[in-house]
């Protein structure tokens, strides 16, 4: 087992992964930005290094400066969390080449996986249904043309990146050259590459996702789904699990879960990846894309599942066998069902960032609660990063428990200093496909015009 972990990372997910490394005995080392020298995830780390100014580009997607931070901290592993590096081969490898575990998948599966178009194709020769698309990325001569073949209503997506990032709804001909330019515009901002790729756009989809696990030697294993439809500007807001969705039949989440596991077995993937898919209303299911790393909502399948998902990805890592992990199954017993709110620091009107000072912030202390923050009480949200503050999960021994108790946790929350996007959970709360379970991802588009 690892004795020093560098968390190369900021905010609830950095305190996140630090709290399982105390629990298992390892030593956890914090990296932080000027802007974060007091931050929570640093306060919570047993040690903590700073690595530059407060943009990302000069401090946390700065390869060289967490590496070095890493070897002059003595660390023997380094745990990337989501964003930022978690899915950057290049550092992956890096890490490799100074001696240190990278704790996740290969680095030529994040490279395979990060090009979109790459994955798409990949799914597709493992017989996953894949969303009707170009087959490669669009060059500009050719892309009205590919665009007619594709048919409209179609997406404009960045070949790499994800988030919502690059992306443009297309819904006719002559929307198409403003929107390809944007797209590529955002893209090459973003992640350093404009190539995009074109999909057709599937109506009122329901975005569905399961959590997998693999060996590196053949072997997988899938931890449940997740719905994660609630949306906007193509970003989760609220994720469940189980999935909800009344067209995610028993025989089609069976049938689900057979293509992915042989299709992640297949490549012979390592540690902790998410196979996203959307649901449309015929009840046909096709492969979106895989994201090689920990999510932003794993929360949800640790509490209906009762595992540590962290910890997997640690003793995966380390080299323990994927069937002697703790709470093994294939799939684990499911227990209830989970709920989570990102609760983010905007305007709950407009949804724009909202950065400032927190004077307060609490939530009901409740048993089947669970608040992972990057902040508390007298913390800044600063303008130079995204403004998730926390994530709210709850409970239930079914999903109208959940919900009621979700209810609960929400009114009973607080946070004073700066404006936060709770208001606009509840209106969510309180929509009758929501309250149904049967939303797809136009709800928040209803219910921002309301």
């Amino acid at each position: 087992m690892f004795q020093r972990v560098l968390i190369a990372n900021r905010g609830e997910i950095a305190a996140r992964v630090s709290r399982t490394c105390r629990r298992l005995g390892i030593e956890s080392h914090a990296v932080y930005s000027v802007a974060d020298a007091d931050a929570l995830h640093v306060r919570e780390a047993d040690g903590a290094t700073h690595i530059g100014a407060a943009p990302v580009a000069e401090s946390y997607i700065n390869v060289e400066a967490v590496l070095d931070a890493a070897v002059e901290a003595g660390c023997d592993a380094v745990h990337p969390g989501y964003g930022l590096l978690s899915e950057n081969g290049h550092f992956a490898q890096a890490c490799d080449e100074r001696g240190i575990t990278f704790i996740g998948p290969d680095a030529a599966h994040m490279e395979l996986m990060g090009n979109k178009n790459q994955a798409r194709a990949t799914m597709r020769d493992l017989s996953m249904p894949v969303i009707p698309g170009s087959a490669a990325t669009v060059a500009d001569e050719d892309a009205e043309a590919v665009a007619e073949a594709v048919g409209y209503p179609l997406l404009i997506k960045a070949s790499y990146g994800g988030g919502g990032i690059g992306m443009a709804t297309v819904k006719r001909p002559n929307q198409f050259s403003r929107s390809l330019r944007r797209a590529r515009s955002s893209a090459l901002r973003a992640f350093g590459s404009d190539e995009v790729y074109l999909e057709r756009l599937l109506v009122e989809p329901h975005h569905i996702e399961l959590q997998v696990f693999g060996d590196g030697q053949g072997n997988a294993v899938i931890l449940g789904d997740r719905e994660c439809s609630v949306q906007r500007r193509h970003q989760k807001v609220i994720e469940e699990a189980p999935a909800p969705a009344p067209h995610l039949t028993d025989d089609l989440r069976d049938r689900l879960y057979g293509q992915v596991r042989s299709a992640v077995a297949g490549l012979n993937y390592r540690n902790a990846g998410t196979v996203e898919c959307l649901l449309d209303a015929s009840g046909e299911i096709f492969f979106l894309e895989m994201n090689t790393r920990l999510q932003v909502e794993h929360p949800v399948t640790e509490m209906v599942t009762g595992l540590d998902l962290v910890e997997w990805q640690i003793r995966i890592a380390a080299g323990e066998p994927l069937t002697e992990l703790p709470g093994y199954g294939d799939p684990p017993p499911i227990s209830g069902h989970a709920i989570e709110t990102r609760i983010y620091a905007e305007d709950p009107e407009t949804l724009l960032p909202s950065p400032g000072s927190i004077d307060i912030l609490e939530v009901p202390d409740q048993p089947w609660l669970r608040l992972d923050a990057g902040v508390a009480s007298g913390d800044e949200v600063s303008h130079f990063y995204d403004p998730l503050m926390a994530k709210l999960i709850v409970h239930g021994d079914d999903r109208p428990q959940a919900l009621e108790r979700l209810r609960i946790a929400l009114d009973g929350s607080r946070i004073e200093g700066l404006k936060h996007n709770i208001p606009f959970l509840q209106r969510v709360l309180d929509a009758q496909p929501f309250i149904d379970g049967n939303y797809d991802v136009t709800l928040t588009d209803g219910l921002l015009k309301t």
